[in-house]
């Protein structure tokens, strides 16, 4: 974010980056850039997680990353909402990073090993937890990003 923000200055040793800014502000690349940071903190927080916060098999790292991803769209939607200049944050951080950050797949996944391993309490409250905090999460990230 920092280098783009360097690249975008008027300043004329900036000026032969122009063709390097056009490629960092490709759409393209702003995905793949920001869905490869929330895939590198999914993974760091799925291996942090259970073993500083909880030793039970219940998926609390792929419901921490669902949460957070789901505040962070929302905010992001929110603040962009209006402004012509925040295509590339949406790009960058709603679409890339909430999407490597946050897991469908994952969760889909271990809602069906919960129920696979008698645990349909367990994978009830996976289910619910999930669908209810990441509105909320939704919900409070549009409120915030309207506050910035």
């Amino acid at each position: 974010m920092i280098l783009i923000v360097v690249l975008s200055v008027n300043v004329p040793v900036f000026r032969k980056f122009a063709s390097m800014r056009a490629l960092l502000m490709h759409p393209y690349v702003l995905v793949f850039f920001g869905g490869g940071l929330g895939s590198v903190l999914r993974y760091a927080l799925g291996r942090l997680i259970p073993a500083t916060f909880t030793s039970s098999p219940f998926p609390v790292a792929i419901l921490f990353v669902n949460v957070v991803a789901s505040f962070v769209l929302g905010a992001i939607v929110s603040w962009v909402v209006g402004r012509s200049a925040g295509e590339e944050a949406r790009l960058l951080i709603g679409v890339g990073f909430c999407g490597g950050l946050s897991t469908f797949s994952s969760f889909s996944n271990d809602t069906i090993m919960l129920a696979q391993n008698g645990r349909f309490g367990a994978a009830l409250l996976n289910i619910g937890l999930n669908v209810i905090l990441c509105l909320v999460a939704s919900a409070g990230g549009l409120w915030f990003g309207q506050k910035l």
